[in-house]
């Protein structure tokens, strides 16, 4: 059924806008700020969708790299006063810079990083660039890994004899907007020709200028056992 817009405007000054407003569903994703503990059975279990659901919303995202601060969107429709309602603990998380910091035992051979602990077997030091989706950075295979699989926050491109490919690697010691901070968990997944020895290219979402700022870096890597 169609209203005319002074039919519409009547209803709103009746029930009251504000009333409206809030009591009014957003039929469109939304966004969800992590906290520390946020997982995706975390957020399939507060807001009532599947974790496949919310996993295919954020293609980019592993559940392994979600970390405080990251955006992640929640498909489907949620109630506009519940979003806020979850969302402002949140920020005010991010805001107060609860971040854990980056912590290596070198003793037991265990980094910490956001929270969580990893053990390694080596370390490198290697010299990083980053790669975006960009048809003309992919080749005729397109945006995907050496394995077929979607490029995504975590892949890395590697030189095999130095990383074998499938090697899960803490990289550390970067600085670009597009990256989690202080450190990330990322998978040897692709290879370049230009990759050779201490090297290793990060695939970054977003444009290729955006993805172009991070230019040469030398980056620590913690050699996940």
């Amino acid at each position: 059924m169609k209203f005319k817009f002074g039919t519409i405007t009547a209803l709103a000054a009746a029930l009251g806008l504000s009333a409206l407003i809030h009591a009014a569903p957003v039929h469109a994703d939304s966004v969800h700020i992590a906290g520390d503990s946020t997982t995706y059975y975390t957020l399939s279990n507060h807001y009532g969708i599947s974790v496949e659901e919310i996993m295919n919303a954020n293609p980019q995202i592993p559940a392994s790299n979600i970390y405080p601060g990251l955006k992640l969107t929640i498909p489907g429709t949620v109630q506009a006063k519940s979003v806020a309602a979850v969302e402002a603990p949140a920020a005010s998380a991010v805001n107060t810079a609860n971040l854990a910091a980056l912590s290596v035992e070198t003793a037991t051979n265990t980094v910490q990083a956001w929270g969580k602990a990893f053990n390694y077997a080596k370390v490198l030091q290697v010299k990083a660039t980053a790669y975006s989706s960009a048809a003309s950075e992919n080749g005729k295979w397109g945006a995907v890994d050496y394995f077929g699989n979607a490029l995504k926050l975590g892949t890395i491109a590697v030189d095999p004899s130095v990383i074998p490919l499938g090697t899960k690697v803490l990289v550390t010691g970067y600085s670009h907007p597009g990256l989690p901070k202080q450190a990330f968990l990322a998978t040897a997944a692709d290879m370049g020709s230009a990759i050779k020895g201490n090297r290793i290219d990060i695939f970054i979402p977003g444009s290729q200028s955006f993805v172009a700022d991070f230019g040469f870096q030398y980056v620590q890597l913690y050699i996940i056992d």
